[in-house]
């Protein structure tokens, strides 16, 4: 092989390895489905966590894409109504789960809960994605039994169906008058920045598993 053809092999070899490592790279999409905690509810536009995440990678030239399909009120069996359409259009990497605050606000059973989040994972995992699923805690008033069981179930269903446990990112915020809505329910703008860290270390986690 002369020296013609073996600068030719090298530059592609080198193009096809730039190529390989770009394309791993940009294959990053997060569908995230969720409630009102990441829809935004009560905030100005673009003021949610995910959007100001969403600026964050772009602004250090991650190639992850979030697609934020959070809808305030949103339960699991609302989600499951509308999962496959998303799998579909968006073809996704990873899921992200961040549902069971308003089906225990509703009283769900936790058996019920566990059935849909079961669901959702195993329909994401079908549709080639990674899922990670947020370990959602609901307040003690709704009777320390039922709040137990309703939190032990993110582990037992991310256990039996191999998905990735995320901590819940309200546990600090909900005990700081400062960073919630008057309502006591939904995390304030102020509240968003702190999110928006506490995930971008969550993710990073994630996506290095």
């Amino acid at each position: 092989m002369n020296y013609f053809s073996l600068k030719f092999l090298f530059i592609l070899l080198l193009t096809f390895s730039s190529f390989s490592t770009f394309s791993s790279e940009t294959s990053t999409k997060i569908l995230l489905i969720g409630d009102s905690l990441s829809a935004g509810y009560g905030l100005k536009q673009d003021q949610d966590w995910v959007h100001l995440l969403q600026n964050e990678y772009d602004a250090q030239n991650k190639q992850i894409t979030l697609i934020n399909t959070a809808i305030s009120g949103q339960t699991t069996d609302n989600a499951i109504l509308k999962i496959d359409a998303w799998l579909e259009a968006h073809q996704p990497s990873h899921v992200l789960i961040e549902l069971g605050g308003n089906d225990g606000i509703r009283g769900f059973p936790v058996s019920i809960l566990q059935k849909h989040l079961t669901e959702l994972i195993t329909k994401s995992q079908a549709a080639g994605a990674k899922v990670a699923v947020m370990a959602i805690q609901i307040p003690p008033n709704l009777g320390p039994r039922y709040s137990k069981m309703f939190a032990d179930s993110y582990g037992k269903v991310t256990n039996e169906t191999n998905s990735y446990l995320m901590p819940y990112f309200m546990l600090d915020i909900a005990i700081e008058p400062s960073l919630m809505q008057d309502d006591n329910l939904h995390p304030n703008a102020k509240a968003q920045l702190i999110i928006r860290d506490f995930m971008s270390l969550e993710i990073d986690k994630w996506l290095q598993q």
